[in-house]
């Protein structure tokens, strides 16, 4: 747009109303809400259709194409950082599983299950397993359906087996640097994604070991004597001929965690992790180089004979991520736009109201991703639409992007698990064949995350101040 045009007063826009960002919000979340229940379609169209419905919303205001154009750009451009890391860690599940990393990680993981402990081994079986997939999906429906299957035959209740493999299955998840989640919820808020995972360790380890506590106490209660584990025993027998297992193989994610710990950059660790898997898989596994560079792009494809094992090691590649990425780069348009043309501000305006407090702050956050998760009921969503809104809030207040990071996470990320509705609640129930409302007082981990997250900023343990970090800042404007 011309200075000429601007002085003829062609160009006068100004900020959404209350009401203007409400009708964006909400027709947004009908459409969410209609697409994945009623269609079960994946959100990448139904937010595209939400980003129509901002763009047109901003042209009603006053803003040019032009304007919205840019600030599609300007979005995107603010989760390049993550996009790029997404892009790579898919190359490195692909590779990691072909080198034999991952079923190593597995294997050793099943060594853990004692029937005597079952419920607690339950948890780190699945933690382990999710930690190396990074997806809680994943797990639930591979090692999930089997530790069901073995707690059944235990006289397990089916709902408190079902807890402990999804309080196992969603810390994996967190913590993990392969997941999609751990990687968008910095994205969003304006960090690393290793400076996050250690932002989160303390509430995640607390809610954690409660979860560990309970279900500790929870296997006392039955008897377990002769359980039969026959089928941890075929997934180990499928994994060791299939692949050459090795605590060596352990030696990658060692040196990402590592990598976490000397605060190396997040692209390096990764890639240092990408490279020495690459050359350990030559020599651990029949394998030459052009398969672990077919791999790097298009994934591994499983072939054990075992369903629940070429289900779960079915994964990877930089073309397996294209889903996440362009989900992410759709969201991060309508974020652009919405915070452009003050649509999130109103939003946010309306929400926090007098809350002048970090707790206050923090609650709000943790709040508004619940609703998302009821009201637009995908995982990711609840992940990136509060993330923009809160972003610049708590960079005004000098907090740094990793407290809003970890505490996206603390709520969009396990709290997707505990609604009927939501994808996660669907797919989990589908898995598992125990109703969302059955197993949801058992999935103590989720229900714990929020709540200790809260408490920890109430006492000034988990409140994280720019000045105090200020290189782990990305984006922050």
């Amino acid at each position: 747009m011309t200075e000429h045009n601007k002085n003829q007063g062609a160009y006068n826009p100004r900020k959404a109303t209350l009401g203007e960002a409400l009708i964006t919000f909400i027709v947004l979340i009908a459409i969410m809400f209609v697409s994945i229940i009623v269609f079960e379609v994946d959100p990448h169209m139904p937010m595209f259709i939400g980003v129509i419905i901002a763009a047109l919303m901003a042209l009603k205001i006053g803003y040019t194409w032009g304007d919205i154009e840019s600030s599609m750009v300007k979005g995107i451009t603010q989760a390049l950082q993550s996009i790029i890391i997404l892009a790579v860690i898919g190359i490195l599940v692909g590779v990691w599983i072909t080198a034999g990393v991952v079923p190593s990680m597995i294997y050793y993981g099943l060594m853990i299950l004692k029937p005597s402990i079952f419920l607690v081994a339950a948890v780190l079986i699945c933690s382990i397993t999710s930690i190396a997939t990074g997806s809680s999906w994943g797990t639930a429906g591979t090692m999930g359906i089997a530790l069901m299957g073995i707690a059944q035959g235990m006289g397990i209740p089916l709902p408190v087996a079902a807890g402990a493999v999804i309080s196992g299955a969603y810390f994996g998840d967190k913590m993990s640097p392969l997941s999609d989640t751990t990687n968008l919820a910095p994205a969003m808020a304006g960090t690393d994604v290793f400076t996050h995972i250690k932002a989160m360790a303390k509430p995640t380890i607390i809610s954690y070991i409660i979860a560990l506590v309970f279900f500790g106490i929870m296997t006392t209660r039955y008897n377990v004597a002769g359980a039969d584990t026959s089928a941890v025993v075929e997934l180990q027998q499928g994994l060791s001929d299939s692949f050459n297992i090795s605590p060596l193989l352990l030696l990658p994610p060692v040196i990402v965690i590592v990598s976490i710990a000397f605060k190396m950059p997040a692209l390096p660790g990764i890639a240092i992790g990408i490279i020495v898997a690459a050359i350990m898989g030559p020599i651990f596994q029949d394998i030459d180089f052009g398969i672990i560079l077919s791999a790097g792009k298009d994934g591994f494809v499983s072939e054990t004979g075992i369903e629940a094992l070429d289900s779960l090691l079915t994964a990877g590649g930089l073309m397996g991520m294209m889903s996440s990425i362009s989900l992410t780069i759709i969201a991060m348009m309508f974020g652009g736009i919405a915070e452009r043309t003050g649509q999130l501000e109103a939003i946010i305006h309306a929400v926090l109201g007098g809350v002048k407090s970090v707790t206050g702050l923090v609650s709000a956050t943790i709040f508004t991703c619940f609703l998302s998760n009821i009201t637009m009921p995908e995982q990711y969503i609840s992940i990136v639409v509060p993330g923009r809104m809160y972003a610049p809030v708590y960079a005004e207040r000098g907090l740094h992007p990793k407290l809003l990071s970890a505490t996206l996470e603390a709520s969009g990320t396990v709290t997707s698990a505990l609604i009927p509705w939501n994808t996660c609640g669907v797919y989990l129930t589908g898995v598992l064949k125990v109703s969302t409302f059955e197993y949801l007082p058992f999935a103590v981990f989720n229900i714990a995350m929020p709540i200790v997250t809260i408490i920890l900023t109430a006492i000034g343990q988990n409140v994280f101040w720019a000045k105090d970090d200020p290189d782990t800042i990305v984006h922050i404007d």
